[in-house]
């Protein structure tokens, strides 16, 4: 299925082809995956190994030209990519890898884009609380010219009401991506939980988790390359823009549940009530953390409206998603479980929450 004018999406007849050719036994493809200079986009590119991969550490560092990524200059552009996490590869099959990476500059240090070196030593300090995270990334689905799709090209679709979790073609768009992107998410070994559509028509969401430590982050920004990727051969764009479409329709989050195993252990209601307690003296902190541009995006989302809570206050409550932090009814019932915090936009980086989240509720960081 293709969404726009066949001229402009590839014949994957064609290619299907040369991909179902046979490569030698000892012979793998590697797709190197790395966030740029951004903080939001990600870059790849791919290398011949002469061995399977079992392992991250097994594969060799790599470079790039940073001076294209805005990770460098051109006068010393070297940038080297050390792999971190190993996936299956849903596009090529067979033994062939896809491979996360950190980004380290000429003299060995960590890009300004290289969040998740932060993460893990945050993360690791923690390691005995258990700490548990659930991510939901919402984001929109755009025709090849940033049209929202399926939406009328010189005017909107109805108000919101029937889109959330729908079906049928007047309802949801961009179905076949979903259903793409989910698969792969499975094939690869992401912890992908679900996924459904959002309140604005074109807008969907995918949840990952609950996954421990620094596995969180790697998953959801490999799930994202997915879904970019995927979108690709549909011919369809996706964006991550927290408030894509101006006016009464909602935006985009990245809302995590958290959890310690203080917890999820019986009572733990009183361990959860404490870090919201912890969570309210550093709003601000976490604001700053949880989009790329230290809460300028969020300003657009976070109004009090659309099931958002205001980027200037605090506040929490049960089953309220008008709230930062919102308890589960299941949770307050049962007195045990996790908290969600609605606060992170939907381009927010994951291994920059998560390491906010763990200062402020495991060690203690104002």
């Amino acid at each position: 299925m293709a969404f726009q004018n066949l001229g402009t999406v590839p014949n994957k007849t064609v290619l299907d082809r040369y991909m179902r050719l046979e490569l030698p036994e000892d012979k793998c493809q590697a797709m190197y995956v790395w966030v740029d200079g951004s903080g939001e986009n990600l870059r790849s590119k791919t290398r011949t190994l002469n061995f399977i991969p079992k392992a991250p550490e097994e594969l060799p560092i790599w470079n790039f030209d940073g001076s294209s990524t805005a990770q460098a200059e051109g006068s010393n552009s070297d940038v080297y990519l050390h792999p971190v996490a190993l996936y299956r590869d849903p596009f090529r099959l067979g033994n062939n890898k896809l491979v996360l990476c950190e980004t380290y500059k000429h003299d060995k240090t960590p890009t300004e884009t290289n969040r998740r070196r932060k993460c893990v030593e945050v993360v690791t300090k923690a390691a005995a609380e258990h700490p548990w995270f659930g991510m939901e990334q919402e984001y929109t689905l755009l025709d090849i010219d940033n049209h929202p799709l399926g939406w009328p090209k010189n005017g909107y679709p109805g108000p919101q009401g029937p889109y959330y979790c729908g079906v049928g073609a007047r309802k949801v768009y961009g179905r076949d991506v979903v259903e793409a992107h989910y698969r792969a998410c499975l094939y690869t070994g992401i912890n992908i939980s679900g996924t459904n559509a959002e309140v604005m028509p074109a807008q969907w969401e995918f949840q990952v988790g609950p996954c421990e430590g620094i596995t969180m982050g790697d998953d959801l920004w490999m799930a994202r390359y997915l879904l970019h990727r995927v979108a690709e051969d549909f011919g369809v764009v996706v964006s991550l823009d927290p408030k894509p479409i101006p006016g009464d329709w909602n935006g985009a989050g990245m809302h995590t549940n958290f959890s310690t195993d203080a917890m999820r252990k019986p009572n733990g209601i009183l361990a959860i009530e404490t870090a919201i307690e912890k969570l309210g003296k550093v709003h601000a902190a976490h604001i700053r953390a949880y989009d790329p541009h230290g809460g300028k995006d969020n300003e657009r989302r976070l109004t009090g409206l659309h099931e958002t809570s205001s980027i200037h206050d605090f506040s929490a409550g049960v089953a309220n998603r008008g709230a930062s932090i919102r308890i589960p009814r299941g949770v307050a019932e049962e007195k045990t479980g996790y908290l969600e915090d609605r606060r992170p936009s939907s381009n927010a980086d994951p291994y920059v929450v998560s390491e906010r989240l763990v200062r402020t509720i495991c060690l203690d960081e104002s």
